[in-house]
């Protein structure tokens, strides 16, 4: 007889959560065996230059913050 086989979706809610963020931990120790693809790269240096030319176009971190909590009330 086989056992009952597990699904990562047959986890709690914090255990999903735990498995999000040892996953994503395991990327981040090696980023550069991520792949990027090339429309992101060619995004990236848009946005670049678009900052570069227009400087007051950006936003500072406690700006983001703001505008975060804002939306989602923290």
């Amino acid at each position: 007889m086989n056992p009952p086989s597990t699904s990562i979706f047959d986890l709690s809610p914090s255990e999903k959560l735990q498995l999000v963020e040892d996953l994503w931990d395991d990327l981040a120790a090696t980023p550069e065996a991520v792949p990027v693809h090339h429309w992101q790269k060619e995004e990236l240096t848009r946005r670049k230059a678009n900052l570069m030319n227009n400087p007051a176009s950006g936003l500072t971190w406690e700006e983001v913050k703001q505008r975060v909590r804002g939306r989602h009330g923290r």
